[in-house]
C-alpha cells in the first residue's frame, strides 16, 4: 500500500503542472468555451460539414463544470440564435437556429416560416438543380437558408404554441434536417451554449484539406 501511495505522490510531483493544466482546461472547455465538429449538412448553408464552431458556454448560463446544472441564469436564447444542446430525444449533441421562443406560435407553409400570424419575408439568392438559397429575415435577424425545389415532407408544419420553458428550433438546410419537426420542442436546460463563429474548417470532400476563406468565419 505504501509502495502504491509513494509512486502516486512521486508522479503527481513530477507531472503536476500538467495535470492541472488538463483538468482546467477541461473545466474551461465544460463550463466557459469549446469547440464542436459538425458532422452533417443540417445548417447549410451556414454551417458546413467539418466546420469546427466556436461555442460561448457562458452565453445562457455559467453551469456547474461537467453538468447542465446552472448556477446562474446570465441570458436566454433568442431569434435567430444558433445554439448548441445536448438532446436527450436524438442522445446527441446537436447544432440548430432558434425560430420560437416560449409563448410564439409558429407555421410553416411551403418552407415559408409564420410567427404569431406573421409571415417571414425572404429574398432568393442561389438556384440549382435540386436546391435554393434565400435569404430569411426572422424579425430582424437576417441569414441564408437552403431548400428543395418541390419541397419534401419537412416543408410543411400545422401551427404550434411553444411552452414555456421550452424552444423550436431548425436547421438552416429546411429540407434537410432533424430538428423540432422530429424530435419536438427542446428544452431549456439541454442548451449548452451559443455558436459565434466558425474556428476551422476541412472539406470532408476534398482529403479534408482546409478552407482557409471559413477560418474565423461570423456565424
Amino acid at each position: 500500500m505504501s509502495t502504491t501511495y509513494s509512486l502516486i505522490s512521486t508522479f503527481w510531483k513530477q507531472n503536476k503542472s500538467f495535470l492541472l493544466f488538463i483538468f482546467f482546461m477541461f473545466v474551461f472547455r465544460s463550463s466557459f468555451a469549446d469547440w464542436n465538429t459538425v458532422p452533417t449538412g443540417s445548417m447549410k448553408p451556414t454551417i458546413l460539414e467539418g466546420d469546427r464552431i466556436l461555442v460561448n458556454k457562458m452565453a445562457y448560463d455559467l453551469r456547474v463544470p461537467f453538468s447542465h446544472l446552472s448556477i446562474l441564469n446570465l441570458n436566454n436564447p433568442d431569434h435567430g440564435d444558433i445554439v448548441v444542446f445536448d438532446s436527450a430525444y436524438s442522445d446527441k449533441r446537436l447544432v440548430k437556429r432558434v425560430i420560437g421562443i416560449p409563448g410564439d406560435t409558429v407555421k410553416l407553409v411551403d418552407n415559408t416560416l409564420f410567427i404569431n400570424g406573421r409571415e417571414l419575408t425572404y429574398q432568393d439568392l442561389n438556384i440549382d438543380e435540386k436546391t435554393m438559397d434565400r435569404t430569411e429575415d426572422l424579425l430582424g435577424i437576417r441569414y441564408s437558408i437552403r431548400t428543395q425545389l418541390g419541397g419534401s415532407r419537412l416543408s410543411n408544419f400545422n401551427a404550434v404554441t411553444v411552452p414555456d420553458g421550452h424552444y423550436l428550433v431548425m436547421g438552416d438546410n429546411r429540407d434537410n434536417s432533424a430538428d423540432s419537426r422530429i424530435i419536438g420542442f427542446v428544452p431549456r436546460n439541454e442548451i449548452v451554449g451559443k455558436a459565434n463563429r466558425v474556428v476551422l474548417s476541412l472539406n470532408y470532400d476534398d482529403y479534408y484539406l482546409p478552407r482557409t476563406d471559413r477560418f474565423f468565419k461570423s456565424l
